[in-house]
Parts: C-alpha cells; sequence; structure tokens
C-alpha cells in the first residue's frame, strides 16, 4: 500500500509552507522530485532548498526526469499523453523506491486544486489497480498570491470572478457575466484580444520569489510593458510563472506600479 501525501508548496517561496505541509513532508518515507530540463533548473533548486530547509529525519529525497509532452500533437490529446507518460514515471520511481509501500510525498506548486493535474495523474494509478490512499496538504496558489502582492480583493462586492487560461480567453472571449477574470497558463499574453477601455489588469511574475515582478494599471497603458517585460524576464531566466486578473470598470481602479524586483 502507497500512502500518497499531495502537498502544496506555494509559489516558491519557503515560508508559503504550513505547518501542515511541513509535518507531512517530515512523516514521508520518500519525496519524489521532477526535474523539466536545464531551462527551469531553478524550479528543482527550489524544491531541493525546500526539502533542505525543512526535512529533519529519515525522509529520502529522490529526483526524476519529467516526460516532456508532445508540442506536436493536438493540445488535449498531448496532454493525455503526457499525464499517461508521467504515471508510468511515478509507478517505476514507486516500485524502484518503495517496493514495499510506504508514505509518499509529492511536491505541489501552489495548491493542487488549481490548474495542477497532480490529482489526475494520482487516479491513473489507482485505476491501473495500484493499493494507493491519497490526501492533499493545500499550499498558497498563485492567484492568492497576486492579490495579496497587488493588496486587491479578488472579486468585487456581490460578483463572480471566472477562473480560466490564456486558450480559452483568447477563442472564447471575454467570458458572460463576470467583471472580473483571473487568467492562468498564458504564454501569448491573450489580454491583447480584448478590447481595452474600461479594463483594469494586475500582472505578476514569479510570485514569492527573490525576482517578482508586478505591473497594474489599465490595460490600455501597461498591455505593452507587461509583454516587453515578460519577454525580458522569460529569456533572463529561461522559464517563466505568472499570472494576471482582468476587471471592467466597477468603482476599483488599478494603480500603476510600473515592474517592481525584475531581477534583469
Amino acid at each position: 500500500m502507497i500512502d500518497l501525501h499531495l502537498i502544496g508548496i506555494g509559489t516558491g517561496n519557503p515560508d508559503h509552507l504550513t505547518r501542515a505541509a511541513i509535518a507531512a513532508m517530515n512523516a514521508a518515507d520518500l519525496i519524489l522530485l521532477p526535474r523539466k530540463g536545464d531551462a527551469k533548473s531553478d524550479l528543482i533548486d527550489l524544491r531541493r532548498t525546500i526539502c533542505a530547509d525543512v526535512l529533519s529525519g529519515a525522509t529520502r529525497v529522490v529526483e526524476f526526469d519529467l516526460p516532456d509532452r508532445d508540442p506536436a500533437a493536438p493540445y488535449l490529446r498531448a496532454v493525455d499523453q503526457w499525464h499517461d507518460a508521467i504515471a508510468v514515471a511515478w509507478k517505476d520511481e514507486i516500485a524502484r523506491h518503495l517496493p514495499n509501500g510506504g508514505r509518499l510525498a509529492l511536491l505541489v506548486w501552489g495548491d493542487p486544486s488549481l490548474y495542477d493535474s497532480t490529482l489526475r495523474i494520482a487516479d491513473r494509478l489507482r485505476a491501473d489497480g495500484s493499493a494507493m490512499t491519497m490526501k492533499v496538504e493545500p499550499g498558497i496558489t498563485s492567484l492568492q498570491a497576486l492579490t495579496a502582492a497587488h493588496a486587491i480583493p479578488l472579486n468585487t462586492v456581490g460578483a463572480p470572478v471566472v477562473i480560466t487560461t490564456g486558450r480559452r480567453l483568447r477563442a472564447g472571449g471575454w467570458p458572460a457575466n463576470a467583471d472580473t477574470i483571473a487568467v492562468m497558463l498564458d504564454g501569448d499574453c491573450a489580454f491583447q484580444t480584448l478590447d481595452p477601455p474600461g479594463i483594469s489588469i494586475w500582472w505578476g511574475a514569479y510570485l514569492g520569489m527573490a525576482h517578482q515582478a508586478l505591473i497594474a494599471g489599465s490595460l490600455d497603458d501597461v498591455a505593452a510593458e507587461i509583454i516587453q517585460t515578460r519577454a525580458a524576464l522569460r529569456k533572463r531566466h529561461g522559464w517563466i510563472m505568472d499570472i494576471y486578473l482582468l476587471r471592467r470598470a466597477t468603482g476599483w481602479s488599478a494603480v500603476s506600479t510600473g515592474p517592481v524586483s525584475l531581477g534583469l
């Protein structure tokens, strides 16, 4: 029997860890850390740092190479095949390092519930007949880190918030019946497809990290600045994780801050 613990570790700052997360890490027999290639070495380095900071017992830490997603295949098919391959990689590491069962922990950026597929990949193992229990320790999401960094509320009074992706924003435009949109996984700055008058944006990259960057203002005023800053940061670090909030004018307006702590 494998007792799988999925632990939300926030957005890169070790201070984001809850006491429950630290306890779960120390209770594990094994923590698996995925490597994603040289271009994202900061991500594995952060996980290593977190483990070094909080582990005080006999928990083993093992790194493994994460399979690549096929960029040539249609998106949904590519993601499905990628998740299958990751599940196989997990299964191989479990067989190698926990052949007699035990407590396995996986560290998840942000929280496992929000635009992360770790839970779905774990379900593949259970559907495959693997004897497994599963528990989740929630973490600070990039959305929480964004609103905290800008010191703004997520919603307007009594109004809904839509959480979506850049892909869907580009394909479908502004969602109906929403005055606030949180946009994740946007590699192409899909806000460029919107009619900007009356829209405010709060953008953040590398939230919680030393090179955190923030820009806010009316979309008319700061869209080009965000695009240029994002490109410069991606070139410097080889990768970027960013998120932004869009809001139509309802009496709450953004104050332009310009980029903060760019690390350039």
